[in-house]
């Protein structure tokens, strides 16, 4: 009776050991003769995960906010509206030019760290411009602060003066936090060690600082 014998079995080419490897011939791993960092696979930078994470954070909390104001409005029977003080039109206009400026710094910056470096440029000019926009805006809404304050209007006025302070100045603080981020940015530039994802997260915060501006004047010429 003939015996028939199992055939061998088959070896993937996938695991072959192939001259020159540095990894005991299993490919799709780290070559010898290449960076480890070229061959992972791509995650976002901590940079812009953090952003993110941040704005939603952001978002809620004014949400919440807004939430607090309606639902006090609609049932608070001395509830007193007021004329909102002037020189906020003005900061409006000064929070969109600076992230007009912000974007013509990012743009400039990101040429210039791309090796088109002009000598005769700087490329952080357009950022310090940004920088005193925004404290710019801080100062405009201390005066408008102050200004209130002087006609007998604070915190514990009444409640819609309360709410007028909350969001104003909670915007205000976050807006702080992001002229650090462009200290921060300018600092690195300096120092030639600025990231790209350093740069456009900072953008991207500064933008949305501007949106939330925006949409809270609305919504405190709307309901005050």
């Amino acid at each position: 009776m003939a015996t028939t014998l199992p055939e061998p079995p088959k070896i993937e080419r996938d695991r072959l050991p192939s001259q020159g490897s540095g990894n005991g011939g299993w490919r799709n791993l780290v070559p010898a003769s290449a960076d480890p960092r070229q061959v992972k696979d791509y995650s976002p930078p901590p940079a812009s995960t953090g952003i993110w994470v941040g704005l939603a954070a952001i978002t809620m909390t004014f949400a919440a906010f807004t939430s607090a104001l309606v639902v006090r409005q609609g049932g608070a029977p001395d509830w007193r509206h007021i004329t909102l003080p002037p020189v906020l039109y003005l900061n409006t206009l000064l929070i969109v030019a600076s992230s007009v400026t912000l974007e013509i710094a990012r743009r400039r910056v990101a040429a210039f760290m791309g090796g088109l470096k002009d000598p005769a440029a700087n490329p952080a000019r357009w950022l310090f411009v940004t920088l005193f926009l925004g404290l710019s805006f801080v100062a405009g809404q201390t005066y408008a602060w102050l200004q209130l304050k002087a006609q007998g209007f604070g915190l514990a006025t009444n409640v819609s003066y309360s709410f007028f302070y909350v969001l104003t100045v909670a915007h205000a603080v976050h807006l702080v936090g992001g002229i650090g981020g462009l200290v921060r940015v300018v600092g690195k530039l300096n120092k030639s060690v600025l990231r790209r994802s350093t740069l456009d997260a900072t953008s991207r915060y500064w933008h949305f600082m501007g949106v939330l501006w925006v949409y809270l004047l609305f919504l405190l010429w709307m309901k005050l």
